[in-house]
């Protein structure tokens, strides 16, 4: 399974997305963080809540079995919405954008 690109818009311009991840790995594209309090009250950068939601962009080949060489395909697909945990993977910028590559593990569930 190859991994797709994305086209976003970021500041008015378009970005083409060309990362692929390996195994079992998934790239997520993290939500902005809340701006506001829920009381209307703008929060700095330094209060705002790191997101553990986001949207996924690309997908590994999946895990390989070491006794069979077989690789299991992953559950998780290009577009779902999921939840993470809090300080799981590792964060990237490309092309001024972050992102968070996590394993497949710790993919806490996927929204509906």
């Amino acid at each position: 399974m190859s991994s797709r690109t994305e086209t976003t818009k970021k500041n008015e311009k378009i970005v083409d997305l060309k990362i692929r991840p390996l195994s079992d790995r998934v790239i997520i594209r993290p939500e902005e963080p809340v701006e506001r309090s829920a009381g209307g009250i703008y929060l700095p950068d330094t209060a705002k809540e790191k997101p553990a939601r986001g949207k996924v962009i690309a997908v590994g080949a999946g895990r390989l079995v070491e006794k069979t060489g077989e690789r299991l395909p992953l559950a998780i697909k290009v577009g779902d919405q999921v939840l993470y945990g809090k300080y799981s993977g590792s964060e990237v910028k490309v092309n001024g954008i972050e992102y968070t590559i996590v394993k497949e593990q710790e993919i806490l569930g996927v929204l509906e």
